[in-house]
């Protein structure tokens, strides 16, 4: 990966732009690639990607030198390693809710005694064409691991799960916590107020504040609130917006 990694950048404090990527078609990362954001997140929570079909977008990511997150559809051990042998820059794990969590998440997302279990066959190790120590530094530089704060729970311990050594980042989900709080905005004074909480926690850890947010049109009010690291939409609402405003234009003619 380049010298100022995206887990450097991110711990750095830089402000990143990224989106989540819903469709399970490696065209849709190289489109991505292209368009000049940091990163990206694949969503395989709510999203239909097989094993097949993620390894493939994982294979041209890797090839193009493009970070590619993976949300897992939870924080079990096995999800974890799967993605991040298959060539994941990092995992996104959602519905982390207590210290504990965030310890395990951390973990087995790092090399170490009870942790991530190592291989070099495998893709991000470069299929056996290099030694265990280079293998080590990657993963100490590259791995971005990112915990989901979703309940008012995850709110409370956000202080401790961002100490935890090995946690890069925290994202507090917005719909998530807006349902929990039983608002239906996630702009609500519940919602924003969580989010600032995250920040100071995060910022207090020297971690990353991530959020999502539907557009950019919210991306100062988040700023102000610590966040550096911004999933905005994703491919879907990207086409939709675009499609939109071609159907909205040419309808002006009528």
């Amino acid at each position: 990966m380049a010298a100022d990694s995206l887990r450097t950048r991110m711990l750095r404090g830089d402000i990143l732009s990224g989106t989540f990527v819903k469709t399970p078609s490696h065209d849709i990362i190289e489109i991505m690639a292209l368009s000049g954001l940091d990163y990206i997140t694949i969503d395989t929570e709510h999203a239909p990607f097989d094993r097949g079909r993620l390894d493939a977008c994982l294979a041209v990511a890797r090839a193009l030198n493009f970070p590619v997150l993976v949300r897992v559809p939870s924080g079990d051990r096995e999800e974890i390693l799967k993605v991040l042998d298959s060539g994941a820059t990092g995992v996104v794990v959602p519905h982390v809710d207590t210290l504990e969590k965030a310890e395990e998440v951390a973990r087995w997302s790092r090399f170490g005694h009870g942790g991530r279990g190592f291989a070099g066959s495998t893709r991000w190790a470069g299929f056996a064409t290099r030694k265990m120590p280079e293998i080590l530094a990657q993963s100490e530089t590259e791995t971005v691991v990112v915990v989901q704060i979703e309940e008012p729970e995850g709110v409370d311990a956000c202080d401790a799960i961002a100490a935890v050594p090995g946690v890069d980042g925290l994202f507090v989900g917005p719909a998530d916590l807006a349902v929990c709080y039983g608002v239906t905005d996630i702009t609500d004074k519940l919602v924003r107020d969580a989010i600032a909480g995250v920040g100071e926690a995060c910022k207090k850890n020297s971690k990353t504040c991530i959020t999502f947010a539907p557009d950019t049109s919210s991306a100062a009010e988040l700023r102000a609130l610590g966040v550096t690291m911004f999933h905005i939409a994703s491919e879907h609402g990207f086409a939709l917006a675009g499609a939109r405003q071609v159907a909205n234009a040419l309808a002006e003619l009528s």
